[in-house]
């Protein structure tokens, strides 16, 4: 471990872990990890009208799901704590700096109502004047600024704090992803909160304090977060410290519209825990994010954890925007799905379970009979684990209804021989009758009434299992149970052959 590469990941307990903040905590942790330094978290919840009830837990219950550790944080308290914001402004954290600026010069209280700032907007908009703040002081002395100030608190108001910006100067710094940046001071619309009037830092103040005091030496972020850096830049400089590296990594983008991944894009599951809920695989979900604006060398797509950890080069983390495939993340996932089959199991029959088709004590009973079921029903081809429920649901724990189109296959002259000549031979078949002898039987009845395909097939799947398409027929009938069978087919000859 060595101080000098601190990094964190600093999430709002405004809402569940988003797929663009997962990717952010994991590219700061691989970095971190890459380089053994040292992977903080920190809750920035001065947004207390926004913070949802188990935010915070809900963050640090998902990262932990993902295989991300930290070596920071509220639950894990360091030199560098408190670990919240909200505990920090209590403590007069921010309180200092800002007072400092103040004292300085560099910021000053303004009292303009809202009513005031909508007037201002208005008269911009209608002079097309890109929106900006008209600094209130202009023109007077200190001392006139205070009387000011104390007229205004005769009034009742309370203030805000904003920082006064040197609209001459530009920002530059040369960004970890984007390469070297410019950005005037007059592009951040004019002079800006540092402290609301509650007492609370705004957000680009408070992170400059934080990460500096906690010795924080770069900064990955996403691309939308380019705007707020010379905002911050100018905090580091007003207070004299050194500014760490930054790194914003490129929009996710919906792949199929082309459009920046929103919160708002109901077309898309862009939640963790709504990914875990399915079944996806922590390995998998690391596997896909990873992949997002970063590309590794060669042609490989699958890995883990510990091979990004291995193998992360910041140099690679794309400029282009990264584009969110969900066909290419249920590919992955079945891939991990597939790669250890015994690991996933108990998570297949929880599924099962949890969706009342078998008992808990039947399922361990019969643990064996429905591995085979799972195997059958397809395992290899399920994009998550809870698809595995619709493949056994039917015919294995319930009958579907037969529709018209089956109808016409066993009441056909063809399907009426077939059922015939199939309900004699099942009937004869001992129990314990295995796929490859059902297979047989089958092709013997072909032979003798010199029927094939679907006539052949379609009416012997209807009478067994209510079903056209499915898992292969033999291998779905040693499952089954024969007495249960011979029903459902005496049923079916009831009601449609007699």
């Amino acid at each position: 471990m060595t101080d000098d590469f601190r990094v964190r990941y600093a999430p709002s307990p405004t809402g569940y872990l988003h797929i663009g903040n997962a990717r952010t905590a994991l590219f700061n942790w691989l970095f971190a990890r890459h380089y053994n330094g040292t992977f903080v978290i920190r809750i920035e919840d001065t947004d207390s009208a926004r913070n949802i009830e188990n935010g915070e837990k809900s963050q640090l219950e998902n990262l932990k799901w993902l295989g991300l550790d930290w070596d920071e944080s509220p639950d894990k308290p360091g030199k560098y704590g408190p670990y919240r914001q909200s505990e920090r402004n209590e403590q007069g954290i921010y309180q200092e700096f800002i007072d400092e600026l103040l004292a300085k010069g560099l910021a000053y209280k303004s009292y303009k109502t809202s009513e005031q700032l909508a007037e201002e907007r208005a008269a911009q908009q209608a002079a097309k004047q890109a929106p900006h703040y008209i600094y209130e002081y202009e023109g007077l002395t200190n001392e006139e600024r205070e009387a000011k100030y104390a007229e205004f608190e005769a009034q009742g108001l309370k203030p805000v704090v904003r920082f006064r910006v040197p609209e001459e100067k530009v920002y530059a710094w040369d960004d970890i992803v984007k390469g070297h940046i410019e950005i005037g001071a007059k592009e951040v619309g004019g002079d800006w909160v540092i402290q609301k009037a509650d007492g609370m830092p705004t957000y680009n103040f408070a992170v400059v304090v934080d990460d500096h005091l906690m010795k924080i030496s770069h900064v990955l972020r996403g691309d939308d977060h380019v705007s707020n850096t010379p905002k911050q830049m100018m905090i580091y400089e007003a207070l004299g410290w050194d500014v760490p590296e930054f790194g914003h990594m490129a929009l996710i983008i919906n792949g199929a519209t082309g459009k920046k991944l929103s919160k708002r894009d109901n077309d898309v599951l862009q939640f963790v825990e709504q990914y875990r809920e399915l079944g996806y695989q922590p390995e998998a979900m690391d596997n896909f994010i990873g992949l997002l604006g970063w590309s590794p060398k060669g042609e490989d797509e699958i890995f883990s954890l510990e091979e990004f950890k291995n193998m992360f080069d910041e140099s690679r983390l794309s400029k282009a925007n990264a584009k969110f495939d969900q066909k290419k993340l249920e590919w992955i996932n079945n891939q991990w799905i597939r790669k250890d089959k015994d690991r996933i199991m108990p998570q297949l029959f929880d599924q099962i379970i949890n969706a009342g088709l078998i008992s808990k004590e039947e399922a361990e009973k019969r643990s064996g009979w429905l591995k085979e079921v799972i195997e059958v029903a397809g395992v290899d081809g399920i994009s998550y684990t809870k698809q595995i429920i619709d493949l056994v649901r039917e015919p294995f724990f319930q009958l579907g209804e037969v529709t018209d189109d089956m109808v016409d296959y066993l009441t056909s002259e063809a399907g009426r021989k077939v059922f015939a000549a199939w309900e004699k031979a099942y009937t004869d078949l001992s129990e314990d009758t295995d796929a490859a002898t059902y297979m047989a039987t089958i092709r013997a009845i072909q032979n003798e009434l010199e029927i094939k395909g679907r006539d052949l097939w379609n009416p012997i799947r209807i009478a067994t299992t209510h079903q056209i398409q499915g898992p292969n027929l033999p291998e779905m009938l040693v499952l089954l149970d024969k007495k249960q069978v011979l029903q459902t087919m005496a049923d079916v000859k009831a009601k449609y052959l007699n």
